[in-house]
């Protein structure tokens, strides 16, 4: 009988208190997201083994051409590993070496040594193997979108483990939604790019919304890039577990891109990204970009502050209607800090005299793992709609009807979510929350793009009912008139003056 999310959530997240106290939290995803996603892919192998044995025999059974999932080499299958006793870490490395080996597509995806970790011994390793054991994963049990959705729960709880640490490989659900909602119309085959990866929720995200429109998202491409090892292996884990067809490179998006097509970046249909806010990056090195990323104005962004050299690197890999015969679009969680800073005007100016940007959501703050800083979302389009051009859509979404108050960290609600695809979507103009705003009114404004000065985002003040008002002072005045009275009452009884 099939797994519900919620068995399987159950299940992994048990994997963290058998190995809690033996290595730090913020190792858990190391060791343990490897061994899911191996257990994963060796009852799927298995299962089509069996089937490839029936149909053609034992010679030709494990033919890699007949397995749509990686080869698990002889010896390796999962019930191998069950059945060791001794040694275990040393086991479980010579099985991922074994793993790698057999399919070099692979490689690098496993960065954990089992061996290191002195206090993994042989019985938590054991009973860790043990429980993983308890249920097969392969496909017909747990579909890919249900098994996909449970290892981004799994992330998902390790980045809450790690605390603010987790953060920097994990975005907050309902943000990566509204991000993938912003730049919608997905078609077969698109190409969807993330610079800044982390585990890959973005890329993921836009999977799970095509499939829920109605299309197939193994006709989409999903490539992205993460500086952190560690993490790239997750995200690379994750595609490989949704069935998903893509990429992750390692290696810093701005000092070394990975995606380009000979002398020039790679350009793609959607680019979704949260990158590190105000970073250092490696303006020294970048004077001369060999790309020609960072020509919105003659002097580059502050090397402690990457925000601008990060968009205008997503902006350079967007497909435009001269080069690529369409258009591309991206959505970009930024600090609010981008959209005002003085001495940035000089890259808002060629960003919106291009007309480059489409819309520009301000979210509430504190909607990050321990980090309250406000944030919003910069959307970019280099083929805005006809009836677009020239225009910016400004939408407010900090206010509360957006998000509930949850104890550490706020939340965007599903009803916050649609409120502001809504808006963007159609072009709204709505009281203190959103505004179609002309690119010459922004132009007076000396290119500042604070939404305050283009939407009402102060409270409403409250109706005065002065009739109401005046009868609740007359009974407040009879009041205190009455206890006067009583008050010289007593004072006269008590022979006080």
């Amino acid at each position: 009988m099939p797994l519900t999310l919620t068995e399987l959530d159950s299940h992994l997240f048990e994997c963290a208190d058998i190995i809690r106290d033996a290595v730090d939290s913020t190792d858990y995803k190391d060791y343990i997201l490897p061994l899911v996603y191996y257990k994963t892919i060796s009852d799927e192998f298995e299962k089509q083994y069996q089937e490839n044995l029936d149909e053609y025999g034992e010679d030709f059974a494990r033919r890699p051409n007949l397995f749509d999932t990686p080869v698990i080499p002889e010896g390796y299958l999962w019930e191998d590993l069950r059945a060791v006793n001794d040694n275990v870490d040393q086991a479980l490395n010579e099985a991922f070496d074994a793993l790698t080996e057999e399919n070099p597509e692979l490689q690098g995806l496993f960065r954990a040594d089992y061996i290191d970790a002195d206090a993994l011994n042989d019985d938590r390793l054991g009973k860790l193997v043990e429980h993983l054991s308890k249920y097969d994963l392969d496909r017909d049990n747990v579909p890919p979108d249900l098994l996909g959705e449970a290892y981004m729960d799994l992330v998902r709880h390790f980045a809450e483990e790690e605390g603010k640490s987790g953060g920097q490989f994990f975005t907050p659900p309902h943000i990566v939604e509204l991000c993938v909602q912003l730049v919608d119309d997905f078609e077969d085959g698109q190409s969807f790019h993330d610079p800044t990866a982390g585990s890959g929720g973005m890329l993921i995200e836009a999977a799970r919304y095509y499939r829920e429109q109605g299309g197939d998202p193994s006709k989409l491409t999903f490539t992205g890039q993460e500086i952190n090892p560690d993490i790239a292996a997750i995200a690379r884990m994750n595609l490989s577990i949704h069935a998903l067809s893509g990429d992750i490179e390692r290696e810093d998006s701005l000092s070394a891109p990975q995606f380009t097509n000979g002398e020039a970046l790679q350009r793609f249909d959607r680019v979704l990204a949260n990158f590190p806010f105000s970073a250092n990056w490696a303006k020294d090195d970048l004077q001369d970009d060999p790309y020609g990323r960072f020509d919105w104005a003659e002097k580059l962004p502050r090397a402690d502050r990457g925000d601008y050299a990060f968009i205008m690197h997503m902006a350079k890999q967007l497909k435009t209607p001269n080069h690529d015969g369409v258009g591309g679009k991206a959505a970009i969680v930024i600090p609010h800090g981008v959209l005002f800073r003085k001495h940035e005007s000089k890259y808002r100016e060629p960003m919106l005299e291009n007309d480059l940007v489409e819309a520009i959501v301000g979210l509430p703050e504190n909607l990050f793992q321990n980090n309250s800083i406000p944030s919003a979302i910069l959307v970019l389009n280099t083929d805005k709609p006809a009836d677009r051009e020239g225009e910016v859509q400004f939408v407010h979404a900090a206010d509360k009807a957006f998000y509930d108050d949850l104890s550490n960290q706020n939340e965007l609600t599903d009803e916050g979510v649609e409120h502001i695809v809504q808006s963007v979507r159609e072009w709204t103009t709505e009281e203190r929350v959103s505004r179609t705003v002309s690119l010459s009114e922004i132009r007076e404004n000396d290119y500042n793009l604070n939404i305050a000065l283009y939407v009402d985002t102060t409270e409403p003040e409250e109706d005065i009912d002065v009739r109401e008002e005046l009868a609740t002072l007359r009974e407040l005045q009879a009041e205190r008139d009455e206890i006067e009275a009583r008050m010289t009452q007593h004072m006269e009884a008590l022979n006080y003056e």
